[in-house]
């Protein structure tokens, strides 16, 4: 790996010359973790050593930057940024690796938790390896029974493959034993502060008194914790007491919660915080790489403190930016108090951002893949719109969804003076561009059903592969059969379905509004789960068979 130090100073030169010799700390920064991603699970000391750097070449003059920047060729070395785009190599790669994602179960996975279910998948087929589920659900107040089915069933719809599963529930005596070995070793204290005196001791940097126990003290007092309530003590894991950051100082790693678990009941009362249960598992379980958001900095940081205590091996910690969703509802949290309070009809309500919701509408799992490829583990921030989700779940729909006729606001027309030879059984294609898919036959006898807002006065209208009319004091005159002469006439292409032979149907917006309508009389062939594209209107997937109705999900334009 190439030295920190020399990559340091050459990125600093190379700025402290374009900006008139004040090279910028984060500038540099910006240009070590782009072009060199290893370091990215280094950034503590990738920071320290910037300063250093960069303070010592903005000692210089501006003349002494040049001449030390043409040992490096001058401004020409400079690599050129490139945008990270697609699946980035993992680094520090020895063989196969082992990934896990790890939701905790307070409700079905969002379009949010696709992003490291996929990525982690993905470099299970590129890298081989295996990939574990591990449900954290050691905090009995967040836990939604359901959600333990719903997840998993979320990831086969998601194909993504499982090849261990382990639920944090079942592991308590495991964390009991760590906790133990913990204070032991000396990592750990017992504290029975009152937390609102414990964090003015942190905040000054100053230890509390507890900290200064012993281990026979503190192996006493665990052994009793389990006879104790809620905030009376909690074991703490040692750290630097004087951290720049005040939240990685003497963080808890056991707690007690006084609550029933829905499935351990009141088995226990002692459960472990997500730092130390976290760092157990992926020690145990032989966590090569830990993909995560950069707000888990911290945390990665915090869990490192535990591995050195054990002297463990660390992970490799790969931190990507966050997704920033617009117009997604993403919260568990409000989805579920919309559902108890009748605002959302479950958790496939269309207005939410879970996976199900999503898939209910028509959306499909390879447009999630290609999507959260796409974005991959650049540490940059990431917006996600559904303008985004659209434009590749288009792509694929194209080609699959077959085409049909779907009327909305729909107005009977009855066409006068129609010859007998404009009637008949009119034939179109399932598929435009894959005729091999055969046709779909739509009856034309002149009585009909439109779109009320296609009818419009002294304007000649050409019913797609029928005929051509004309409305003149709101009826409807034939016109001619004629495709030549609607040119002519400037005539606007419509849609229509036959009056005595069609299916009625209703659509949910994604806004969970419902447009009623009539489709033509193929659409009584289809089948649940099917996707079909509306002409003139959108894509949609067939949701439920109603009696004599078809209920359709909107997936988008």
């Amino acid at each position: 790996m190439e030295n920190l130090k020399d990559i340091a100073y050459k990125y600093a030169l190379q700025n402290a010359v374009k900006h008139k010799g004040a090279a910028q700390n984060g500038a540099v920064i910006g240009s070590i973790m782009s072009s060199h991603p290893e370091f990215r699970k280094e950034a503590r000391e990738v920071s320290k050593t910037v300063g250093e750097v960069v303070a010592k070449i903005n000692a210089m003059n501006t003349d002494e930057q040049v001449k030390e920047l043409e040992k490096f060729g001058g401004l020409a070395v400079e690599e050129k940024k490139v945008e990270e785009k697609g699946l980035a190599e993992l680094p520090d790669v020895k063989g196969e690796v082992v990934l896990r994602f790890a939701p905790n179960p307070s409700g079905p996975l969002h379009i949010g938790h696709a992003r490291a279910a996929i990525l982690n998948n993905e470099y299970i087929k590129k890298y081989g390896g295996k990939l574990i589920l591990r449900i954290e659900d050691t905090d009995p107040r967040r836990v939604y029974p359901d959600a333990y089915e719903m997840i998993e069933e979320d990831l086969s719809w998601m194909d993504v493959k499982i090849d261990e599963k382990f639920i944090q529930s079942d592991r308590l005596p495991i964390y009991y034993e760590y906790a133990e070995k913990l204070i032991e070793l000396g990592g750990a204290y017992m504290c029975t502060c009152e937390g609102g005196e414990f964090k003015k001791l942190k905040d000054q940097s100053m230890s509390c008194p507890c900290r200064d126990r012993g281990v026979e003290e503190n192996l006493k007092l665990w052994k009793e914790m389990e006879t104790m309530g809620e905030g009376d003590i909690v074991l703490r894991v040692k750290t630097d007491i004087k951290h720049k950051n005040p939240a990685i100082r003497d963080f808890p790693a056991m707690r007690i919660v006084e609550a029933e678990h829905p499935r351990t009941g009141n088995k226990y009362k002692i459960y472990p915080m997500m730092n130390f249960s976290v760092a157990v598992d992926d020690h145990l379980m032989g966590m090569t790489h830990v993909l995560r958001g950069k707000d888990h900095l911290a945390n990665s940081e915090k869990q490192k403190y535990i591995y050195n205590h054990f002297e463990w091996d660390i992970p490799v910690f790969i931190h990507y930016g966050r997704l920033k969703m617009e117009d997604i509802a993403l919260s568990t949290s409000k989805a579920k108090e919309g559902i108890e309070n009748g605002i959302y009809s479950g958790w496939d309500d269309p207005r939410l951002g879970t996976i199900r919701a999503i898939a209910r509408r028509g959306i499909m799992k390879e447009a999630l893949e290609e999507l959260m490829n796409e974005i991959g583990v650049k540490i940059a921030d990431s917006t996600l719109s559904w303008k985004k989700i659209y434009g590749l779940n288009r792509s694929i729909l194209e080609e699959t969804a077959n085409r049909y006729f779907f009327i909305w606001n729909p107005e009977e027309v009855k066409i006068e003076d129609i010859p007998g030879s404009a009637k008949g059984t009119i034939e179109r294609p399932l598929h435009p561009d894959f005729l091999d898919r055969g046709n779909r036959e739509i009856p034309f006898n002149g009585n009909i059903y439109l779109v009320k807002d296609d009818i419009k006065e002294n304007k000649v209208l050409r019913l797609m592969d029928a005929a051509n009319i004309i409305f003149e004091n709101g009826n409807a005159e034939y016109y001619s059969t004629s495709f030549e002469d609607a040119k002519d006439a400037g005539a606007q292409i419509i849609h229509w379905i036959p009056a005595d032979d069609n299916v009625i149907a209703q659509v949910v917006m994604p806004d969970a509004s419902i447009i009623e309508g009539l489709v033509e009389p193929a659409c009584e062939n289809l089948k649940v789960g099917d996707i079909v594209q509306f002409e003139r209107f959108g894509f949609a997937r067939l949701d439920e068979i109603k009696d004599d109705k078809l209920v359709f999900y909107f997936a988008h334009k």
